[in-house]
This record gives structure tokens, sequence and C-alpha cells, in this order.
């Protein structure tokens, strides 16, 4: 008879907002989260470059589940942009490939803004996490080879100017999945005839979460200090930072369960939803029991159908 593996980690759920320090890549900043809450499990919704900072969403245990609809939602960004020089990575990381002398003024730059606003076409950077044929356009980049990188549509919401000084501007936008802030600071650039790249960028916004929800490693790491070698008290400590799983489904239709409803739910089956004003039909819905999330599924007559369940 084969022995059953036993997971690693204590089985912590919930979703941790950190506020990501510069120089520090998304890989390891999930890393470091889950061995300080010693997590079975944990994962990140949407990579931040090493050259960014602001908000990583990381879940934790059972709230892995929720990545994809928190990677879906919308994002917002304050970057700052060089004018100037287009470089290999287009930020301050790679070499210049193309420069110029001259600088874009602000009513120059406000009357190009409706061209990258909407859903417009955009090239990926050389440098980034896109896949050709199998292989990750950065690893290639970095033997030197050119990557045929596909042009995508994305969703640009908005896209506002919050300064300008001649040399450099900063920007805030708000955009969808699949958007490259250092690709709009590259065709923005491009399209004013003086190149550009992105000297900062902070991620404020991963929907549903804001800066308000962050946290730094620092704190984390100063709640672990003051805890003392006792290992439950760090761990009571640590997970007061937690968000609750549901959190990450704020917007979503939702259902409230009684008892009998999420036993039926969490045994994967339908359960009937009664009442007046109950929701006849729903592709994507969630259901809560006593303020948990039980279940991801759709409501088609009359029932909800779980997809996804919880043990929470």
């Amino acid at each position: 008879m084969a022995r059953q593996r036993t997971k690693k980690g204590r089985p912590v759920s919930g979703w941790l907002v950190l506020d990501k320090p510069l120089e520090l890549g998304s890989t390891k900043a999930v890393s470091k989260v889950k061995w300080l809450f010693g997590a079975q499990k944990a994962g990140h919704a949407g990579t931040l470059d090493p050259l960014a900072t602001g908000i990583l969403p990381i879940a934790l245990g059972e709230a892995t589940k929720t990545v994809p609809y928190v990677m879906d939602g919308t994002k917002a960004y304050r970057f700052t942009v060089s004018w100037g020089a287009q470089t290999t990575t287009d930020d301050l990381e790679g070499e210049a490939t193309e420069t110029s002398d001259m600088r874009p003024d602000r009513a120059a730059i406000e009357a190009l803004l409706p061209r990258f606003t909407g859903t417009i076409s955009q090239t990926p950077p050389q440098f980034s996490a896109v896949k050709v044929d199998g292989e990750r356009a950065y690893a290639l980049a970095r033997q030197g080879e050119a990557a045929a990188v596909t042009a995508r549509d994305v969703e640009i919401d908005a896209l506002t100017i919050i300064a300008h000084d001649g040399d450099t501007t900063i920007f805030k936008v708000e955009c969808g999945k699949g958007t490259y802030v250092r690709s709009l600071a590259r065709d923005m650039g491009r399209e004013l005839g003086c190149f550009g790249h992105v000297s900062a960028l902070r991620r404020t916004f991963v929907e549903p979460f804001d800066e308000a929800d962050a946290v730094t490693l620092a704190e984390l790491e100063a709640a672990v200090e003051a805890a003392g070698d006792d290992e439950a008290a760090r761990h009571g400590a640590l997970d007061a930072f937690l968000l609750d799983t549901g959190e990450a489904m704020d917007g979503f239709p939702r259902v409230d369960l009684g008892d009998e409803q999420a036993h039926r739910i969490r045994l994967g089956n339908p359960a009937i939803l009664r009442g007046r004003d109950a929701p006849v039909a729903e592709e994507e819905a969630c259901a809560f029991h006593r303020g948990r999330l039980v279940a991801i599924g759709e409501i088609a007559q009359g029932a909800f159908r779980p997809r996804r369940v919880f043990r929470l």
C-alpha cells in the first residue's frame, strides 16, 4: 500500500495584499510570505517586475482557487515615463537603443492620450513573461534572441497625466488583464517622436484590493519579532493581516445559504434557492454561509450549482 504524502505547512487560507518593495521579484515575494506564514500553498494574482512596487495580492491555501477571478479584474498603476530614450527592456534596467534630444510638451502628450485609451493593440516587451513557441520571451531575450512577440488587444479604461516637468511625465492608468505599462511608455515615446521608457512604476489597485489593504514585509517581520518564540503567537499575529478568501469575490452575484443548503453545496450538490428575491440565472456567482465563501458556481433553474467548493 502506497504511503500518503503529508502536506508541509499549515492549512491557513486567505488573501495577503503585499506592498511589494523595489527589486524583489514576485516569485521571491510569494516564497517569503509562504515561509513566514508556514502555509501549505500560496500563489499570486499578477506578476510585478522587480523594478515595480505596490500591490501584489498573495493567496494562501483555499484562496488560491479565487486567483483567476482577481487576475481578470481591473488594475491601476502610477508610473513615470522618462523621455529621450528607448531601452531594450522598456524600463531603467535595459540599455538605450534609440535616443532623442526632443522633449514633448504637456499639450502634445494630452493630445495623444485618446489614441491609447479604449481597446488598443499592444505588443508586449521583449523582456516579458509572454510565451513564444513555449519559451518565455525574457529567456530568449537574455540569450540575445529577438522573440517574435505577437501584438494583442488590451483594454485601457483611463489614462491621465498627474504631473509633467519636461523630461518626465507621471501618469495614472486603469487597465485590463494583460496590459504592459512598459509597452505604453515605449509606444507613446515612438508616437511623440522622442522615445521613452518607464523609470518608476507602482501598482495601486488590483480589483477588489487597493492600497488601504496593503501590508509591507517590514510590518509582517515586526509582528513575528514581537510575538517572540511562541509559534502559535507568531501565526496569530500574522493571520491578523489576512483578508477573508471571500473578499476576492466582491462585486460578483452572491447568495447567502442556510445550514442545509450549505451542507449540500459542500458535498458538490446543487441547492434550491428559495424566496421571491432569489436570483433566477447567473453564469458566475458565489455562495456564502455565515459570512464565509462556500462555493463558486452558476445559478440556473432556481438552484445554485457549485463548480468550485471551498473547504474553509
